[in-house]
């Protein structure tokens, strides 16, 4: 039996659904690795990962294994009740990551929230901030997630436009700046909240140093420093957590989307004792979060990417992907960037959108993201080849040589 055709789904999709995304014209219905497929059989190498969610690739046979066999026994208890996997995945992460407290969430912007929620509490129980005083320094360009408490501290005018009032107690600072940082700090800051590397605004690396003075400003000033590693983190950029790169530790790290490669939202804050313990019962938390399924899930996703190898193949391969990318001779490209498989391609603005550009590369089986105008993300999932990246470099080289405007 056929498939419908792909514009009838389209067409479908903009009756009924909001009109709040604005996707590349393919129907997906099957993935395996670091492929996917359409409703008529074409095949792509997807280079989004659902925005770093499938780092293990789709549909992972670990993972997938783990999540039958838990939806079979036990998929939810709230936590009113104690459950078997969430210990273990207590245990595990914390092991991993070096962490001594974790709460768990669903989304990333939930993480965040409660990341906010929870360094604002210890600032007036620990630190001795006045009540409602509490001041949390973000980044120009950040992108924390879609919350209303998480819109009110974005620059992105599309992101805050008709959505407000929004909650005070935001300052914002340029991002990559320690003498910006430093200045914007006063006796009721209570956490420094910023991305490794700054993702949807395009793969922006901060200049090297900048994180180990960031650590030294917030150790300096009793300022918790909270990294969102929902992207960045579990291997994306070539290590476990990007927070390596320089050898620092944060006092909160966020991570999710990888967390369960792709099957199930799973989010995480990761903390010191001193924050995460100020939380009592009744005063944070959520009924899906830490479920026995949601556990279970997590547990493989991890184990598959340490046992696999996938954080060692991201480091080479995006290497590889940056070196290729970099040697492209195109009047269209501005610049190339990246740390593992996190890379960014930035197009002249005489050279059109970059919507324009990934279009062309869906016609050569490429499926990759533009943000913010004339920026193509790159971000395949971790399992990718050597040959296979060659094969895209190919393809992104051709069309990267066209001119669009």
């Amino acid at each position: 039996m056929s498939s419908p055709p792909v514009a009838d789904f389209i067409s479908r999709e903009a009756r009924f659904g909001a009109r709040n995304y604005e996707p590349l014209g393919v129907v997906l219905s099957r993935g395996e690795g670091v492929f996917v497929w359409d409703t008529q059989g074409n095949r792509y190498l997807d280079c989004l990962s659902a925005y770093s969610a499938v780092d293990q690739g789709h549909c992972h046979p670990k993972i997938l294994a783990a999540m039958v066999e838990q939806a079979g026994r036990l998929t939810l208890t709230s936590r009113a009740f104690h459950n078997d996997q969430l210990a273990p995945f207590y245990e595990e992460i914390a092991e991993l990551t070096g962490s001594h407290k974790v709460l768990p969430m669903n989304s990333g912007a939930e993480a965040v929230e409660s990341a906010i929620k929870s360094v604002r509490k210890w600032g007036y129980e620990v630190k001795g901030v006045p009540d409602g005083q509490a001041e949390i320094i973000v980044c120009a360009n950040n992108f924390h997630g879609r919350t209303l408490g998480i819109v009110g501290f974005s620059t992105d005018a599309a992101t805050r436009e008709h959505f407000g009032p929004f909650a005070p107690g935001f300052k914002i600072i340029p991002f990559g700046d320690l003498a910006a940082l430093e200045d914007a700090i006063t006796p009721n800051t209570v956490a420094f909240l910023v991305e490794p590397i700054q993702g949807e605004a395009g793969v922006i690396i901060p200049p090297a140093g900048y994180f180990t003075g960031v650590r030294e400003l917030c150790t300096a000033h009793d300022v918790m420093l909270i990294l969102d590693e929902i992207q960045t983190g579990l291997g994306r950029t070539g290590k476990l957590l990007a927070e390596q790169h320089e050898g620092i530790e944060a006092d909160v790290t966020l991570l999710g989307k990888a967390l369960s490669g792709g099957f199930y939202p799973v989010s995480a804050v990761l903390s010191n004792n001193e924050v995460l313990g100020t939380l009592k019962p009744g005063q944070h938390g959520s009924t899906f979060g830490g479920n026995p399924l949601a556990c279970a899930v997590a547990r493989a996703a991890l184990r598959v990417l340490v046992e696999e190898g996938m954080i060692e193949n991201a480091a080479v391969q995006g290497e590889r992907f940056l070196k290729g990318l970099r040697s492209i001779r195109a009047n269209t490209v501005r610049d190339v960037r990246g740390r593992g498989l996190m890379l960014a391609v930035e197009l002249n603005t005489e050279a059109g959108r970059a919507r324009r550009y990934c279009e062309a590369l869906q016609t050569e089986g490429i499926l990759a993201k533009d943000t913010h105008e004339h920026t193509i993300h790159f971000a395949p999932p971790l399992v990718i080849t050597s040959d296979q990246v060659d094969w895209a470099l190919e393809r992104i080289a051709a069309t990267l040589t066209q001119d669009f405007a």
